[in-house]
């Protein structure tokens, strides 16, 4: 869900204009799924960036506040929303932990990394929507460990209909600052693609697993 549609269109153009974003529907990318994708994502780029990252912090922690109202605790997805989520953290004034993929095979064997109060209130960071698989992971983690899964906050999600569902199944409640609607929208408004590459692009997200083969 979009909490603000000003906020996720100047997100998504912000994102597009430091290449966090790319389109080539001309050129597609391969995925490690082996989807063929004429999208790639890598919101990290954006901790290059003092002013856009700063904006993104800012109005990650207060759609969090808003939505969640204030948790004890912000947890990160690794890898990619540790850095962003260290910063949603910081500007709340809240402790920190991250989730790891999975469990450590040596020292502490630790798949969540951090100090996490038993029953303390977390909402999730991540930096990219998919599936949702890798993400509702850190969130099944959480709650093995006693945690209070608020939700989830994100920079951007593609929007596919088997993460809805799997969120959906899961009952957990996902907010995200942009999606894929709003950046085709803003990369038309700023010619970044034309209109026949806005239709060729919404046809991959309705079905990603066979486009471009």
């Amino acid at each position: 869900m979009i909490l603000n549609k000003e906020t996720a269109q100047e997100t998504a153009a912000l994102l597009l204009q430091i290449n966090a974003i790319k389109l080539q529907p001309q050129n597609p990318f391969t995925w490690a799924s082996g989807w063929k994708s004429p999208i790639y994502c890598d919101n990290r780029i954006t901790l290059s960036y003092p002013a856009i990252r700063n904006y993104i912090r800012e109005n990650l922690a207060k759609q969090i506040e808003e939505i969640y109202g204030k948790p004890d605790m912000i947890a990160g997805v690794a890898t990619g929303a540790i850095g962003m989520g260290v910063l949603v953290a910081e500007y709340l004034n809240v402790p920190f932990c991250y989730v790891r993929p999975e469990a450590k095979s040596h020292g502490r064997q630790n798949k969540i990394e951090g100090f996490l109060q038993p029953n303390a209130n977390v909402v999730v960071v991540e930096d990219l929507i998919s599936t949702g698989k890798s993400s509702l992971m850190a969130v099944e983690a959480l709650k093995e460990a006693n945690a209070n899964v608020k939700g989830m906050m994100a920079i951007f999600s593609y929007g596919f209909k088997v993460s809805e569902e799997n969120f959906k199944k899961a009952n957990v409640t996902l907010n995200t600052l942009s999606n894929y609607e709003i950046l085709l929208e803003e990369a038309e408004k700023s010619k970044y693609i034309y209109a026949k590459e806005v239709k060729l692009l919404a046809e991959w997200r309705n079905n990603p697993e066979t486009w471009g083969k």
